[in-house]
């Protein structure tokens, strides 16, 4: 059983990709934005950048599901950006598992690492010109820059692989199929 977060700014790819990688190992997928309160998306729709209090229910939420799969012994792939340490702490321990909800958040080190975050990455140009070519999302692509601004990669002990968008997503969906073959 294995939990996977494709994460990346707004456009990087990750329901395209999390959702062949989902098909291509008959795991379940989530898409995180079909969750977002209506209050989120009308922000965002309006260009208003999320801040944490609006993102930490959306997030908590994701946990609950990503949890329940767990118990269940399914193994998921959900797309979510988990821009920030402290999301990711969240999706992998819930609101009452992170000491804080701040930046400077420290983990414990003894919490067990139940998620990979699958971070795509690549240049704000390359992001920006795939998001111009988006139709009927409610993420504008005036919002690309505060994504930009408030990521904070992943690092160690975090649990994650940096995959570069500057290959084709069958190139990217088989770089994380061979990663996970390595490690389960």
């Amino acid at each position: 059983m294995v939990l996977v977060v494709v994460m990346g700014v707004s456009g990087s790819g990750k329901s395209t990709v999390g959702t062949l990688l989902a098909d291509k190992l008959g795991w379940t997928f989530y898409e995180g934005d079909d969750y977002h309160p209506e209050e989120n998306r009308k922000k965002m729709a309006e260009g208003i950048p999320l801040t944490d209090q609006d993102r930490i229910p959306w997030l908590c939420h994701l946990h609950d599901i990503l949890m329940r799969e767990h118990a269940s012994g399914q193994s998921v792939i959900l797309a979510c950006s988990a821009l920030k340490k402290v999301y990711r702490c969240i999706l992998e321990n819930g609101e009452a598992g992170c000491q804080s909800l701040n930046n400077q958040q420290e983990e414990k080190e003894s919490t067990p690492r139940k998620i990979l975050f699958v971070h795509l990455t690549g240049p704000i140009e390359l992001i920006a010109s795939r998001l111009e070519k988006r139709r009927g999302h409610f993420m504008p692509p005036s919002l690309l820059q505060s994504q930009f601004d408030t990521l904070e990669p992943p690092c160690a002990p975090e649990n994650f692989i940096n995959v570069s968008l500057e290959k084709s997503v069958s190139e990217i969906v088989s770089e994380i199929e061979r990663h996970l073959k390595s490690l389960y």
